[in-house]
């Protein structure tokens, strides 16, 4: 059963696992099960998404009741009026701080601007040796993008060289082979840990938060982050 962080007669949230995919798509043909049709027979009632998350990705994932407010969160999101916070493990000490401005291609090869924000929260160093070193070493950063692009983070941490751990496409492969064999870890760890943004029926500001799943927390144990 899907963890519902949210929920009124316009919006639901909830806190989606790794793994799922948000929709049926033709690149994951080995998918059986998605959040959108496993949240409408929880609850009984059809969900629009107004958003997206990565298969790999663990997180808040936005759905609306009807077409009306899923055209009127998708403009939020477009317009950068959504604030959303990720929570991600990489390899290496990250800067404490660093804005990311990197344009990213689209697959017709389009740059866009993409802009990302993030801050370190740990640092940790295991006594376990990777390659020559006698040590690995690890950040638990958070990540406030303000651009939407199409794997963002996942490019934006490669392209400063702290990837993130357990991402396949972009990562660093020998770092993902070591959690696979050392610690049985497959998956990605990228987390959509916060959402803010207008309710656009009752103009509140509405602030949502979804605590990590149980694989990042047992990789948190595992690198002695502390939570």
């Amino acid at each position: 059963m899907l963890e519902i962080i949210y929920q009124d007669e316009h919006l639901i949230a909830i806190n989606k696992p790794h793994g799922l995919l948000v929709h049926r798509s033709k690149i994951a043909n080995d998918a059986t099960e998605f959040a959108l049709q496993m949240l409408r027979d929880q609850i009984g009632q059809h969900v629009n998404p107004v958003h997206r998350l990565d298969r790999k990705t663990s997180g808040l994932l936005l759905f609306a009741f009807s077409k009306e407010i899923e055209i009127a969160m998708q403009k939020q999101f477009q317009e950068g009026l959504v604030e959303k916070k990720y929570l991600a493990i990489l390899r290496g000490y990250a800067p404490d701080q660093l804005d990311i401005d990197y344009p990213l291609k689209k697959e017709n090869g389009t740059l866009q601007e993409a802009f990302t924000s993030f801050i370190t929260l740990q640092r940790a160093e295991i006594e376990v040796p990777f390659g020559k070193h006698p040590t690995s070493r690890y950040s638990l950063v958070e990540a406030s993008p303000t651009t939407g692009r199409m794997h963002q983070l996942r490019k934006h941490f490669a392209h400063i060289f702290h990837p993130i751990i357990g991402d396949r496409k972009h990562g660093c492969n020998k770092q993902n082979g070591f959690f696979a064999t050392q610690f049985q870890m497959t998956t990605m760890l990228l987390h959509a840990s916060e959402l803010s943004f207008t309710h656009p029926v009752t103009a509140q500001r509405i602030q949502l938060k979804a605590t990590p799943h149980q694989e990042f927390n047992r990789m948190m144990d595992v690198l002695k982050f502390t939570s």
